[in-house]
């Protein structure tokens, strides 16, 4: 492929021309300097380590972490547009083995969710508001619905992904898209890629997204004397995402209703936070705790099971 063919093919599919060859040398000065730190990259190594999971749904869930990055080498005055992909790392599909806690091959991917592109929700903006505060794209939502028309990033589930951060400078001159493919710079951290999934699989990744994210300090740990009375540790039961199933019956067992007594503290809304922190959709940072009535926490009855187990 010539200069010419590459230069065409840019202009189509900017993203998919990042690694253009000897046309990176020909970048516009004002992405050619341009440098991207990822924040929190202790973090994500954590989970990268385990094998990351994020959630994916119908009406579309949050990332944790949160993909966050600091610019630098940008023209102060030039105008900026930020946007993400996601790009399938391989063609496979994938199951995971409990009994090995690992990621085997299942077979060939599935057909490719339409290809989108998440725009920052403050572009375009001079590179002076770009580099003086971390970027944060907290409002990005990932979704298996091949019908979504929220604009989520339509994802296969059990497949890897690597998401991709972009820098468009935007070029006044009226030719410009003459020469879109120098206009833009890409970037990606080999330490963001995921596995897609609709519940998490493995556990470790589970208590590791407990343990790190902010919002979750209300229930990192499960301590028996918060339920005073009660000699054995609580036990909360989740079912898989869109599974009706009722819990497990254990040989003696402590209701969980509204009529407690006054010695007892119940422990209901922790429980139900804990429950609802993997398979309710709508979340914040990746985390949920829906409010269904715009006040307090709520759940079907046999989606919350508390016991006591000696």
């Amino acid at each position: 492929m010539n200069g010419l063919e590459l230069s065409a093919g840019c202009e189509l599919s900017l993203p998919s021309c990042a690694d253009g060859g000897l046309l990176l040398s020909t970048k516009a000065p004002q992405v050619s300097a341009v440098r991207v730190q990822l924040e929190m990259q202790s973090l994500w190594r954590q989970f990268d380590q385990l094998g990351t999971e994020m959630i994916v749904t119908k009406s579309g869930r949050r990332m944790f972490p949160t993909f966050q990055v600091r610019i630098s080498g940008m023209d102060a005055s030039a105008e900026y547009v930020l946007l993400m992909d996601f790009i399938p790392v391989d063609d496979k599909r994938y199951r995971y083995a409990f009994h090995s806690s690992s990621w085997l091959v299942a077979g060939r991917a599935d057909v490719a969710a339409p290809s989108r592109m998440h725009f920052h929700p403050d572009s375009p903006a001079p590179g002076a508001q770009w580099m003086k505060q971390t970027v944060s794209f907290d409002t990005l939502k990932l979704t298996n619905n091949l019908l979504d028309d929220n604009g989520h990033m339509i994802l296969n589930s059990m497949h890897r992904y690597q998401p991709r951060f972009h820098v468009v400078y935007v070029d006044p001159a009226p030719n410009s898209h003459l020469h879109a493919y120098k206009n833009f710079s890409s970037f990606s951290f080999p330490e963001t890629k995921f596995m897609a999934v609709t519940a998490y699989q493995n556990h470790r990744i589970t208590q590791l997204k407990i343990a790190s994210n902010p919002f979750a300090k209300g229930f990192r740990t499960t301590d028996s004397q918060t339920w005073e009375g009660n000699g054995g540790p609580l036990t909360v039961y989740c079912p898989p995402e869109g599974r009706a199933e009722q819990p497990p019956k254990p040989a003696q067992q402590s209701s969980c209703g509204s009529n407690t007594s006054t010695k007892q503290k119940s422990p209901a809304p922790a429980l139900v936070e804990q429950c609802e922190l993997f398979h309710h959709e709508d979340d914040f940072v990746g985390l949920t705790m829906e409010r269904k009535d715009g006040n307090s926490l709520l759940t079907p009855s046999s989606f919350l099971y508390c016991g006591v187990f000696q």
